[in-house]
């Protein structure tokens, strides 16, 4: 067990030191690369000066040299191929075993979740759960129960005395008189004033008159 704790942290630690040193040797080879392509070019560009200045066999030497470059930066190239190669793979397993010792630690964690709920106590919590509840069932019927005096009370004399309430007001209703229609309105026709209009007139003409008079 412990072999296995200490041992997931140094499994870890060795892929990514050797990523670490994949990745500075695929940057070493791009610099060579980088610096033959350089004298490469460097040679074609002898190679042009020593036929402009019609020295065929230095112009020669200069193509073969560049031959040379060539074939060192092919194979260059090979060799950053199979270091993204195996940058790749060690990367995938590496991705493989995280996600391996993530499901360990779930199927762990998950096992000892179930070790702590025994399906027996869960059988025995429910029991005391219903018990409880039907206790309360009980204890809330017993509370509701009459007592006393009203416990004598004869529920079907009670609602035979109901429905004979509920005739006596239905027989009432039914005998009652019909409401008296409201009184119309009283309508003035037309040119004929009210008599309270007729006295004010005939006040101010008294009142005019006498003012005449003085």
């Amino acid at each position: 067990m412990f072999t296995r704790i200490f041992g997931k942290p140094k499994q870890e630690t060795s892929a990514l030191a050797t990523l670490d040193k994949l990745n500075e040797t695929l940057e070493m080879l791009e610099k060579k690369e980088k610096v033959l392509l350089k004298k490469a070019a460097a040679e074609v560009e002898k190679a042009k000066e020593f036929t402009r200045a019609k020295n065929k066999r230095a112009a020669i030497q200069c193509l073969k040299r560049k031959r040379l470059y060539e074939q060192q930066i092919e194979q260059l190239g090979n060799f950053q191929l199979r270091i993204h190669d195996q940058m790749i793979m060690l990367e995938g397993a590496k991705a493989t075993t995280e996600t391996v010792d993530a499901l360990r630690s779930g199927a762990a964690a998950m096992k000892a979740m179930q070790k702590a709920t025994n399906i027996d106590d869960v059988d025995k919590t429910m029991d005391e759960i219903n018990e409880q509840t039907e206790n309360m069932k009980q204890i809330q019927e017993a509370l509701s129960t009459p007592i006393g005096a009203a416990a004598d009370f004869d529920e079907d004399e009670l609602e035979a005395e109901l429905e004979e309430l509920e005739g006596a007001e239905l027989e009432e209703q039914l005998l009652q008189p019909a409401t008296t229609a409201p009184a119309a309105p009283v309508r003035v026709p037309a040119g004929r004033q009210p008599v309270k209009k007729i006295a004010d007139e005939d006040d101010e003409l008294a009142e005019l008159q006498r003012e005449m008079a003085l």
